[in-house]
């Protein structure tokens, strides 16, 4: 049992494992969980600020629009509740590190990602909308 537990666990790493160049070179270097994570951990971190770029750009196109604005806000809101209650449903036990093991960083941190890139490009379309309002 303990082995299909294992093999779960590196199957689903792998699928949502991010892509980026940043990513693969950090990950040729790590020689430790530890370092795994750190690299996952930066790619969370290289999301989030994808992220907030495009966020930022789309409260700057929206700034005049106060009903649309108050909006995009209470949308965004919404999205942080919904990916910490994602996370939280995904490993919902208290001690995260005892019942998941080493791994749960590195897991924990490539998901945040993948969502985090998800809502970027859905923010993308959101800012592409306001764009073309602006012609």
């Amino acid at each position: 049992m303990k082995h299909l537990l294992i093999i779960f666990v590196l199957v689903s790493v792998a699928g949502v494992a991010q892509e980026s160049a940043q990513y693969r070179t950090c990950l040729d270097s790590a020689t430790s969980q530890m370092a795994m994570n750190t690299c996952a951990s930066e790619e969370a971190g290289r999301a989030e600020a994808r992220l907030n770029d495009v966020y930022r750009n789309l409260l700057t196109l929206s700034a005049k629009q106060v009903e649309a604005l108050a909006k995009i806000k209470a949308a965004q809101k919404a999205w942080t509740d919904y990916r910490d209650a994602y996370l939280e449903a995904m490993y919902p036990a208290k001690d995260k590190m005892g019942e998941y093991g080493s791994i749960y960083l590195m897991q924990e941190n490539l998901i945040r990602a993948r969502l985090t890139d998800q809502h970027t490009a859905e923010l993308k379309e959101m800012l592409q909308q306001y764009s073309n309002e602006g012609r």
